[in-house]
């Protein structure tokens, strides 16, 4: 007659057939579950709401992106990036829409250096713009807290239509349809403001005749 097992032995042996189960159960059967509810039942936001046109992954509607005229020496690190009038723009960005390292700039409201940014950019985009420097919206002067943001105000949006219009050699009217047809109501209807998202909207600017 065999000798039974110590005790400790067969403690471990029941953990251990604990570990291979739940192993199984939660580290493969739940996932593989979850994962092909996710495809089947939404699968384009499970799979990072990719925005595509003319059949092209062209970037993220969770994601701002930069619109950017191409460099004059790529290779020149240095050289200052300079908007393409052509485009609807973004927010500023603390870290320049790099999805790998999200964050804000935690610069505090009597910083010198975010009051010297905000005066800064209330000139470049009235200029870019072509309107008062006063009538700059506040989103078009500081970043979001994520630095990731593609959503900006209406009202930045509309200050955009007649650049962008005249750049594109459209009519003012369609370009501020587009605008009207991709601004979001509030989250719940309640909360935050009411945005346009620009990855969205330049995508039907792009694809627009």
């Amino acid at each position: 007659m065999s000798k039974p097992l110590p005790a400790v032995v067969r403690t471990h042996f029941t953990a251990l057939r604990v570990l291979l189960v739940l192993t199984v159960i939660l580290g493969i059967a739940y996932p593989l579950l979850v994962t092909g509810i996710s495809q089947v039942a939404f699968s384009g936001k499970a799979n990072g709401s990719i925005v595509k046109s003319d059949g092209k992954e062209v970037g993220s509607s969770l994601l701002g992106q930069n619109y950017n005229l191409p460099k004059k020496n790529p290779d020149d690190p240095k050289e200052d990036p300079v908007p393409d009038p052509k485009w609807f723009q973004p927010r500023p960005s603390a870290n320049n829409y790099a999805g790998d390292n999200s964050g804000a700039s935690n610069l505090g409201p009597n910083s010198e250096d975010l009051l010297k940014a905000v005066n800064d950019r209330r000139a470049a985009v009235a200029a870019f713009d072509g309107v008062d420097p006063a009538s700059v919206p506040a989103d078009a002067l500081t970043a979001s807290g994520s630095g990731l943001d593609p959503h900006i105000s209406v009202a930045y949006a509309k200050e955009q239509v007649n650049r962008v219009a005249k750049e594109r050699k459209l009519p003012v009217e369609t370009v501020a349809k587009l605008v009207d047809n991709y601004t979001e109501g509030r989250s719940l209807g309640f909360l935050g403001d009411e945005g346009v998202n620009v990855v969205l909207l330049n995508k039907a600017l792009g694809e627009s005749k």
